[in-house]
């Protein structure tokens, strides 16, 4: 007789693939273990059998899918056991960015020391000479990105006759950042026969070259690709006002969680971040304008929690990968659909849920639509300012369920910071007046032994010196006053400045209070102002108030004018009005016929001399 088991108590299925059953060496399989990373992703479930074969590969999948340990897994493997020369890797990871290389090569560090394999990163802004030292004692796997990897062969430290196997990661970022034909260069250099593993997100033209030229009957793999409509992943527009988009922001970027920030420009990450940290907000910068150190830097306090805003450009933040990432926020538009699946892909890794946030100003409405229909996106459109009260999603979002709540979080975060700036300079005060104190006691004393070593009053020489220093501290002081009177003047007028550019938004006033040259009033054309000169046979003859040069009425020639000197011989010779010069009359042409006292002022009597 068979029992039914009721279905609430029934096992449910688990997915029974492991790394071991991939073919992956044993000690492989369990530093995994220790690391916690038992169950495999789709994309490693389907590309580590076909790669541990030496088959080439060419993957499609967004970004947090886990591409690295599909790739880097067998590579390890297959390089196991063999010896590698001196600047002869075996083994080549190409990436696009500096960060990305880094984070690669962490990835793949741990597994590779169990296998006794060694891997380094060759990418800028970091030590030449450092990476040229370790191709010399022998390098298994080289994570690169392009352009230093061939600086570094064309100094003779590298050589890509031994490469066994070659992997190109994000190979549609490469394209967009040009990288492409380095890469090209590159893998000449490597021989054939080798394997060549190729992990993009889309295949466009380029993409699609490369893979004809450089791999050989490829199987192909795709799990979640480049699209942002996961289901895990939710995407909103929130079109504001431009008075209201810095408070919204840091509104977002408050809440509890990792948040990256994605702008336009180095300038305005920059710009961001400041307004983050002054509204109370733990957040810093990340671009292409940093040193490599701070940019290391910077990604580690985010890893790590110190701070839990970034606020990056594209190119500094594309190949980060950061988990548990809570929320995009979009402060700029993306260029294109591509960048914004790139930004998009920071969060919802590896299965888990985020939240895409972008904001809009009216006139960019049209354009962000038209983006997201480009990406395969549903994004809910919001339109903030409208009503008190926000909508159940955006107070989701946002944390709060009014934009007047907004802004009083957004001031009280500013007197946070504002205290904690308080409390920080009085520290530093404290410390400093210490410092002063020891300072002063050691000059006095320094004082009084060198008027004893003189021979003179050592109390007399110290009171010297505390007045000359009360005199420079009054200085100081005057100085530091007038400073700060400047300074309040500056304000002043940048408060101003600020006050005309916002009735320039909203007005036609200009920040000196006139109107726009565009849209100034125009005078009233008087054309019923009476009198004959103002009309020519019935018709009006002026322009802008005058007559037309072309219309005025010509002076009357007057030719009728008696007297010798008008007419010689019957001829009319006046030019202009007035005479030619060769035939004025000779009594005009030159004054040599007046008295010579009149020459000299000298000759003058005195009493017309003073007058």
């Amino acid at each position: 007789m068979s029992v039914s088991t009721p279905e609430a108590i029934l096992p449910l299925d688990e997915p029974t693939t492991t790394f071991a059953d991939l073919g992956l060496p044993q000690n492989v399989v369990s530093k995994l273990a220790e690391n916690g990373v038992t169950t495999p992703f789709p994309i490693q479930t389907a590309t580590i059998p076909d790669a541990l074969a030496g088959r080439d590969i060419l993957g499609r999948g967004r970004t947090g899918s886990g591409k690295t340990l599909s790739f880097g897994l067998p590579v390890l493997a297959r390089l196991t056991g063999a010896r590698t020369a001196p600047k002869r890797p075996r083994a080549v990871i190409l990436t696009p960015t500096r960060e990305l290389a880094m984070q690669v090569s962490d990835a793949l560090e741990p597994y590779g020391h169990v296998l006794g394999l060694r891997l380094k990163v060759v990418c800028g802004g970091t030590s030449m000479g450092n990476q040229i030292y370790a191709l010399e004692r022998g390098v298994d796997i080289l994570v690169a990105t392009p352009g230093r990897l061939r600086d570094v062969i064309g100094r003779g430290a590298c050589s890509l006759e031994d490469v066994e196997v070659a992997v190109l990661d994000e190979a549609d970022q490469m394209a967009d950042l040009g990288f492409l034909p380095e890469v090209t260069e590159l893998l000449d250099q490597v021989p054939p026969g080798g394997q060549r593993m190729l992990f993009s997100a889309t295949l466009e033209h380029e993409i699609d070259t490369l893979v004809k030229r450089y791999l050989v009957e490829p199987v192909s793999h795709e799990v979640d690709a480049a699209q942002g409509a996961v289901t895990t992943m939710s995407h909103h527009v929130l079109v504001v006002k431009p008075r209201d988009k810095a408070p919204l922001t840091a509104a977002i970027a408050g809440r509890d969680g990792r948040t990256i920030v994605f702008v336009r420009t180095q300038l305005g990450a920059d710009r961001v971040a400041g307004q983050l940290r002054d509204a109370g907000v733990r957040a810093d910068a990340l671009h292409g304008g940093m040193t490599q150190g701070a940019r290391t830097r910077t990604l580690a306090d985010f890893k790590d929690g110190r701070v839990a805003v970034l606020v990056a450009t594209d190119v500094a933040a594309r190949g980060i990968h950061v988990d548990d990432i809570d929320i995009v926020l979009n402060v700029d538009p993306a260029a294109d659909h591509k960048d914004y699946l790139h930004r998009s892909g920071r969060t919802a890794r590896a299965g888990r849920s985020g939240t895409v946030v972008s904001l809009a100003l009216p006139h960019q409405r049209r354009t962000i639509f038209r983006l997201m229909e480009d990406a395969g996106v549903n994004a809910s459109r919001h339109i903030i300012g409208r009503g008190d009260l926000f909508d159940e999603d955006v107070a989701g979002i946002i944390g709060a369920r009014s934009l007047t709540e907004v802004q009083a979080e957004s001031a009280m975060g500013a007197v946070t910071h504002a205290e904690r700036e308080v409390a920080r300079l009085t520290r530093e005060l404290d410390k400093a007046r210490e410092r002063a104190t020891e300072l002063r006691d050691e000059a006095e004393r320094l004082t009084g032994r060198a008027a004893r070593e003189r021979g003179e009053d050592p109390a007399e020489a110290i009171a010297q010196a505390a007045e000359a220093r009360r005199q420079a501290l009054a200085e100081a002081e005057r100085e530091a006053e007038r400073e700060a009177a400047r300074e309040a003047r500056r304000a002043e007028k940048a408060v101003r400045a600020e006050t005309g550019r916002q009735n320039d938004e909203h007005g036609n006033r200009r920040p000196g209070g006139g109107f726009r040259r565009d849209e100034r009033r125009p005078f009233p054309r008087r054309d019923d102002r009476g009198g004959e000169g103002f009309r020519r046979n019935g018709e009006d003859n002026r322009r802008g108030g005058g007559f037309r040069r072309d219309e005025r009425r010509p002076f009357p020639r007057r030719d009728d004018r008696g007297g010798e000197g008008f007419r010689r011989n019957g001829e009319d010779n006046r030019r202009g009005g007035e005479f030619r010069r060769d035939d004025r009359p000779t009594s005009y042409e030159r004054r040599d016929d007046r008295p010579s006292s009149y020459d000299r002022r000298a000759d003058k009597p005195r009493w017309k001399r003073d007058s």
